[in-house]
This record gives structure tokens, sequence and C-alpha cells, in this order.
């Protein structure tokens, strides 16, 4: 990776007048900021669908492979004759500054209903058919999938047992029942990945690369588990044995128990990790470049037994990981991924990203700790094969931590470092130029450091379920001065 510099933002958190952020004319008015203040990088979250069920985190979903659908820009949508004039104007009056899930996603399933009845009167059969032809290894099981937890109301495994089992006569007689559920899911998923691909492809245009995100779990509730149970432990009625966590440490005496099913590696080097491959051909097919989460799970996992209460009582199981990196660069020439590899991290996991070569982060927030000047966070600490932040959509904004969390002993450890004292609207661009200067190649920071953004734009705190990625931002907060700030900061330190 050449030197380079981005900003993390998610799709959701660009402006618009539909409640979230989507992929029309505000997506584009954003690649053309990040060119012309000289970035290259776009990071976003995972685009899988979200569940209300999961506070609306994009590292929970129904599919490893779909898209979420609540991304779709209802102006597209009109410039293809697919809504009218009036449905854009009865729009409600929405936050502009936070995401209200609870309001926006009914508002724009009715927009959906719209769409869908103008596009079977229109009838684009060619590319439609075509994307369901192409996508129909995933597409296929996905759009029943959905229909399927729509009918029925709970999870796949509570759902009849020829269903739950995938009996063919079963799934051919609920195809043919929900068959218009199906084609409009189809037809979401089609519209997604049409004004995806050419966001894209406009951003590639201008020189911006998009990193993308693989939560390395799926949720039990999903497609994906319905439909290789096989690769996941589950028993004989298809529930999980073992699920998926953190061992307890200095933050956490019970660890953390995420109870996602965790994988059968074995099944999965049975069959030459087909599904992880498929899994990388479609993130790499909608992104450019690819940041695995909590990567350590693909050296050992921590595996709790599923009817224990904490995650305790787990152990540490071992992956296939040298076999399965080989199993995918025999069909990637080149893997574009970089490792998250926060927390505690074993020499097991640091050979394996460097045999592959493989990047990890690195946290400038984690830096100002009682280890200093030996903190590995800190940038004269860096090596040149990392991508540097100034936080990460888990951490607080820098001003937010600098004035809500930083012990005074942490603030004097920065002053020192930088050399001067600074006050809590200033601490942001002293982060920024601290990794900009770092001989990390990839340096991304969080558009809401670049603003100077306290607390209240935080976009997730973990292991709490309300308020999370619901931040949005407004133009009016870029000013000149912090677009030519950030263009001069970017050109003297290389990374133009």
């Amino acid at each position: 990776m050449k030197r380079a510099s981005g900003i993390l933002l998610h799709i959701t958190s660009l402006p618009s007048q539909y409640g979230i952020g989507d992929l029309g004319k505000e997506a584009y008015k954003f690649v053309d900021f990040l060119r012309d203040t000289s970035q290259s990088l776009w990071q976003i979250l995972p685009l899988n669908p979200t569940e209300s069920f999961y506070a609306n985190s994009p590292y929970h979903g129904t599919s490893a492979f779909a898209g979420n659908t609540f991304l779709i820009s209802p102006e597209l949508l009109f410039e293809e004759g697919l809504l009218e004039k009036g449905d854009l104007q009865n729009t409600p009056q929405f936050s502009e500054d936070k995401v209200d899930f609870e309001s926006v996603i009914p508002f724009k399933k009715q927009l959906f209903e719209k769409a869908f009845e103008k596009f079977k009167v229109k009838n684009h059969s060619f590319d439609f058919e075509e994307f369901c032809f192409k996508n129909a290894q995933w597409l296929d099981d996905f759009t029943l999938f959905v229909s399927l937890k729509e009918k029925f109301g709970v999870s796949w495994g509570d759902w009849p047992e020829e269903l739950r089992d995938r009996d063919p006569w079963a799934l051919n007689m609920a195809k043919n029942e929900l068959s218009e559920k199906i084609r409009k899911e189809r037809f979401l998923q089609y519209m997604f990945n049409k004004q995806w691909k050419t966001l894209k492809r406009y951003s590639n245009e201008k020189g911006i690369q998009i990193i993308g995100d693989i939560p390395i779990y799926v949720d039990y509730d999903s497609a994906d588990a319905w439909t290789n149970p096989e690769l996941f432990k589950f028993d004989e009625n298809k529930k999980p044995y073992a699920v998926s966590g953190v061992p307890p440490d200095y933050f956490s005496a019970t660890g953390q128990l995420w109870g996602n099913p965790v994988y059968n590696w074995d099944k999965m080097k049975e069959r030459n990790y087909d599904w992880w491959i498929k899994r990388f051909e479609r993130v790499l097919e909608l992104t450019d470049i690819v940041r695995i989460d909590h990567f350590r799970g693909l050296v050992a996992y921590w595996e709790v037994p599923s009817h224990e209460q904490t995650a305790v009582n787990g152990k540490w199981v071992d992956v296939p990981t040298h076999d399965f990196f080989d199993a995918l660069l025999k069909r990637f020439v080149n893997l574009p991924v970089i490792a998250e590899d926060l927390g505690v991290i074993t020499p097991d996991v640091r050979e394996v990203m460097s045999h592959f070569g493989i990047p990890g982060m690195k946290v400038l927030l984690f830096a100002f700790g009682d280890d200093n000047p030996q903190n590995l966070y800190l940038p004269h600490m860096y090596e040149e094969n990392c991508v540097a932040y100034t936080g990460t959509h888990d951490n607080n904004t820098v001003r937010g931590w600098f004035e809500y969390e930083a012990a005074e002993e942490e603030k004097r450890r920065v002053f020192k470092y930088l050399g001067h004292a600074v006050q809590a609207d200033e601490i942001n661009w002293e982060f920024i130029k601290l990794l900009m200067v770092s001989q990390a190649n990839v340096v991304i920071i969080p558009v809401q450091d670049i603003l100077g953004l306290g607390i209240e734009a935080r976009m997730n705190t973990p292991s709490t379920v309300q308020g999370n990625w619901e931040f949005r931002f407004a133009w009016d907060k870029f000013s000149d001065s912090i677009k030519e700030k950030l263009l001069e900061i970017t050109k003297t330190y290389g990374r133009d």
C-alpha cells in the first residue's frame, strides 16, 4: 500500500433529507470532497442488511452477501422513473444529525413498495434478470430466507422442520407461495447493487479506493447459517452448541459473550473453504480493500458452550490458518486485507500477519497509557506496513476522549509527546498531524475528528445497545478552513 490517507465514514452518516445517509448525490459529493482534499481512501462499515433486533448494527445481519437496502437512494429511484415527485415531497421532517431508525425504516419500506409496483410495470427485464442469474448462488437463498422469516416471525431454527432442514419439496412449495415477496426482495438487492456499483465506479475513477469491512462471524438467524448448517457447530436440531466470545481480561472479569455460532473449521477445510472464498469474492466485488474484524479469530477463537451465561468457561480453539490463507491466495493473486488486531494479540497472530504481509491497525487514542514511550500505538513505534487511526467507530472522538475520558496523567503524556499543551478544540488536528507525519503507509481519520466533534458524535459504544450507529454530519460543518487544513497537511507529509 502506497503512502496515503483517507476518511472513515459509513454511508448512513451522510447527509440526506430521507433520514439516513444513502447512495445518492451526497455520496458523490463526499467522493468529490475526498478528491479535492487529496484523500485516496474511503473506509466504510459493513454493507450487509441490518436488523432492528440488533439495534441496526452493521456488524449483525441476515446475510454475508446481500446489501443493506435501506441505503438505496429515493432520488435515484425517482430518476429511474420508479417514484413520483410527490413521493419525495411527502417526506417527514427527519433529524439532520441522527438516524432515527424507527421512523426511517417504515418510511423507506413504503417507498420501496411504490418503486416495486412501478418496476413491475416498466419491466426492466434484461438487467434485472442478468443480475439475478449472476448472483443466484446467494440471492435465491437469501430472498427465500427473508420471505420465510417475515412469514413465520421467528428464527429459522424454529420454522417447520421441513423448511428448517431445507427439504427440496418444501422449499419449492414456499418459493411458489412467496413468489411475489421473493421478487420484491430480488428487486431491492438489484437496486442496491446497481446504485452501489455506480458509486464505486465513480469513486475509483476519481482515484478513491473503498475500504470495506467483514465481520468475522455471521448471526445465527441468517441466510448463511440456514443454507450451510454443516459449516457451523450445530446440534441435530440445528441449534448452536458452541458460540463466540472473548475470554476474561483486564476490562471484563467475565469476558464477552457475543453469542454468534462458531465455524466448524474441519468442515470448512473439507470443502476447501468455498464459503469463505465466495464471501471474499463478493466483498471484493463491492470494495477495493477489506478490513477483517476480529482477525485473531482466524488464528484461534474463544469458544463457549451455548448454555453458559458468561464467557468465563470457554476455551481456545485453533484454526487451520495457513491452509486457509493459502487457499485464499490461490483464488486471489493479491488479497488486499487489513487485520483488526486491537486488544491482546498473541505471537501466533503476529506470525500469521508477518508471514502473509497483512497490515494491522494502530489507534492513537490507545497510545498514552502507562508503558510510554514503548507503547506500540505511539507514532514513532509504527512500522510502514500498518494502517493508523486517530480512533475507530468503537472509540470516542478525539475531542470526546480528551474532554471526558482522558485522565490527567494521560493528558500530561499527550502534552509531553507533542512538546506543548493544547486545548480541547485543537487536539483533533494535533492527533491528525502526528499520524500524517508517521511512517505508517496508510492513515485513516474518522470524519468526526476532521470536524473536531465531541462525544455527541460518537458512532458506537461497545457493550451498549441504545444510541449507536446514529451519527450524521451536515456539510455546513466543513468550513473552507477545514478543507484547506486537510489538503495542506496531506500534501505536506506526502500522502497526496
